[in-house]
């Protein structure tokens, strides 16, 4: 081979430069830096759309990323939780932590936990949090009054709306006076129970009208468990106190009790270690399974026999199928799966516990990830709300809001408004596919560092709009996305792209407005599951939008000739008028323009090169005059 011949440099991967973004966690905006180097550097198409297809995995993956790091910061905190009351011996403080995590999860303004005193055969507040009246901390209430009373009663879950204008319980004029002294109105029990017996009320309350979703309900039920739980732990310790002090034969007794305790507290923290770490509902029953040295799964509520989990779920443990163990995994009311250990019917007391254990850290795992995943999307809707409404005016605290939920307001946006056009059965489907089409516009609003929010029978979103994209491709990308993903069709009708949100709240109403004006026009011609703009429809765009946008639309339609004109110095635009007045007829054209008519048959055919083949249809027709019009309108010293 010869000196002189120069080896071609390798041809660089184009997913190179992504995986260097990555691997240094850069922003967003780096991404589009080498589909620009590379257009800059007038590279072939072919490379750059291998660069575009290599920055949309890369996004992809660092949106997983963004999205695992969220969840793990999620679920330590609920785990580090779960940690702590593993490690808790007091009672007072056991109680304590499980009232102060409920009303941190639940987000109340007061959390409170009532015991049962059977010497004095009435029920007392044992901890509050939250609280503001002494009246209210020092309440004893009889037996079966009250909301307590009811849920004592019952042993079910109750939540009143509207504390003073229910008439489902006993109302008294203490109890009724110490809500009132505190300004309580929503007020959620669930009971606590050990074996068969209440002892007492898990409750959460706010001091304004709320709806209690079943999810909350069951996050408390979670708590009332592990509030029973620590005090049947409690009862443990003290009964065995009590015996070493009055009987030293019972000594093997104590150390034997002391181990279970010891034991099922160290199973308990293995296995919040091990949620700590990122494990999940199969981790912890593989973890279970080396612990109880068999074969541990978790099924889902179907999949379990399911006599062996009622009886289990009836009486609160786990209860034996032939060879097998059922312990349900269960929260408040809801169950939500079984773990099942397989093929060890001589289960002792100890390992019994350690599997009931560990079928509660699951249900919490699964309760967590469920919360969090509606409490963000609360809080995005939340925050769309109060711009659709500007009730929120301060711009430093609407960007303070946005930025905790990885949005930008002062950001280029588009605002969506969604609905379904599919047929449904009854009220009861219907309701369902509008929840299926909330969640999937939520989820969408996430990974789209945008806001969802649910309204007028449909879905809001408020989405930015990225480097070359239209209104018009957001929604119908959208479209297509929300219809694939509820399987329905979803019709989307968009705004014009809005900017300054912070500054001006007002702005997303207006828009949101325009974009449900679209989506009415699509229905109406018939283009049901279809996404478009107002610029998408022509002159009628001009009645649609927002905000009259006249040069917009001339430009769109008779731009071409205008720019033509200018640079050329033709009368491409006085053609058209002229030919359009004569009734579209070239011969009186050129009398009235003094040509000759192959000049206006020249000028014509230029103008249909510039404007389309279909310049003269009908429709475009309209179009066109009514743009020359507005044209002569906004510059009458035009000839």
């Amino acid at each position: 081979m010869s000196r002189d011949h120069v080896q071609p440099a390798p041809r660089r991967s184009p997913e190179v430069p992504y995986l260097e973004l990555l691997a240094r966690d850069a922003s967003v905006e780096a991404y589009e830096q080498p589909v620009l180097l590379a257009r800059a550097e007038g590279r072939p198409a072919a490379r750059i759309a291998e660069l575009e297809q290599a920055r949309a995995h890369a996004l992809r993956v660092r949106a997983e990323l963004e999205g695992r790091r969220r969840r793990e910061a999620e679920l330590s905190a609920l785990f580090e939780t779960a940690h702590d009351l593993a490690g808790l011996r007091d009672l007072d403080a056991v109680l304590r932590a499980i009232v102060q995590r409920a009303r941190s999860l639940l987000g109340t303004d007061v959390a409170y936990l009532t015991l049962n005193d059977p010497a004095h055969g009435d029920t007392y507040m044992r901890v509050t949090e939250g609280s503001v009246s002494a009246r209210f901390q020092q309440l004893r209430l009889g037996l079966g009054e009250g909301l307590g009373g009811l849920v004592a009663q019952t042993t079910r879950p109750y939540v009143t709306d509207d504390y003073f204008e229910d008439a489902r319980f006993q109302h008294t004029r203490t109890i009724d006076a110490g809500v009132r002294d505190e300004g309580l109105v929503a007020i959620l029990g669930v009971p606590l129970v050990l074996g068969p017996h209440v002892i007492g009320v898990l409750f959460a309350a706010d001091r304004r009208a709320r709806v209690f979703e079943r999810e909350q309900i069951a996050l408390l039920g979670s708590f009332a468990a592990l509030a029973a739980a620590a005090i049947d732990t409690a009862n443990l310790l003290t009964e065995t106190r009590a015996a070493l002090a009055g009987l030293e034969s019972a000594n093997e007794i104590i150390r034997d009790r002391s181990a279970v305790i010891e034991r099922a507290s160290d199973v308990h923290d293995r296995l919040a270690e091990l949620v700590l770490r990122g494990g999940g509902v199969h981790d912890v029953a593989a973890a279970v399974s080396e612990v109880l040295d068999g074969t541990v799964e978790f099924t889902d509520t179907g999949a379990a026999p399911a006599e062996a989990l009622e009886t289990a779920r009836a009486a609160g443990h786990a209860a034996r199928h032939g060879r097998d163990w059922i312990a349900p995994v269960a929260a408040g009311g809801e169950v939500l799966g079984a773990l099942v250990l397989r093929g060890h019917p001589g289960l002792d007391p100890v390992d019994q516990r350690t599997l009931e254990r560990a079928a509660m850290v699951t249900s919490l795992l699964l309760l967590a990830r469920r919360s969090a995943a509606e409490a963000e999307q609360r809080v995005r809707g939340e925050l769309l709300d109060d711009l659709l409404d500007a009730r929120d005016r301060d711009p430093r605290l609407l960007r303070e809001r946005a930025a905790r939920l990885h949005a930008d307001l002062d950001a280029t946006h588009v605002v969506l408004a969604a609905r379904l056009d599919g047929p449904a059965a009854d009220a009861d489907e219907e309701a369902a596919a509008r929840r299926r089409l909330w969640a999937a516009a939520s989820h969408l609003a996430a990974t789209r560092q945008g806001l969802a929010a649910a309204r007028d029978g449909g879905t809001v979103l408020l989405l930015p709009l990225g480097a070359g994209d239209s209104a018009t491709e957001v929604a119908r990308r959208t479209a297509r996305h929300l219809g694939r993903t509820v399987r329905q069709p979803v019709t989307v009708g968009a705004s014009a792209p809005v900017t300054g949100l912070a500054a001006q709240p007002e702005t997303v109403a207006g828009a949101y407005a325009e974009g449900r004006r679209c989506l009415d026009a699509l229905r109406l011609l018939g283009r049901a599951g279809d996404g478009a703009a107002a610029e998408d429809f022509g002159f009628l765009g001009l009645l649609l939008a927002g905000e009259r946008d006249v040069p917009g639309f001339v430009e769109r339609t008779v731009g071409p000739i205008v720019a033509y004109d200018e640079r050329r110095g033709t009368e491409l635009l006085r053609t058209v008028d002229a030919f359009f007045s004569c009734g579209m007829s070239p011969a009186r054209t050129k009398d009235t323009l003094h040509v000759h008519v192959n000049t206006v048959a020249q000028r014509l055919e230029r103008v249909g090169r510039l404007l389309g083949a279909d310049w003269q249809t009908p429709a475009r027709a309209l179009e066109i005059q009514l743009a020359l019009r507005l044209h002569r309108l906004a510059a009458p010293d035009r000839r």
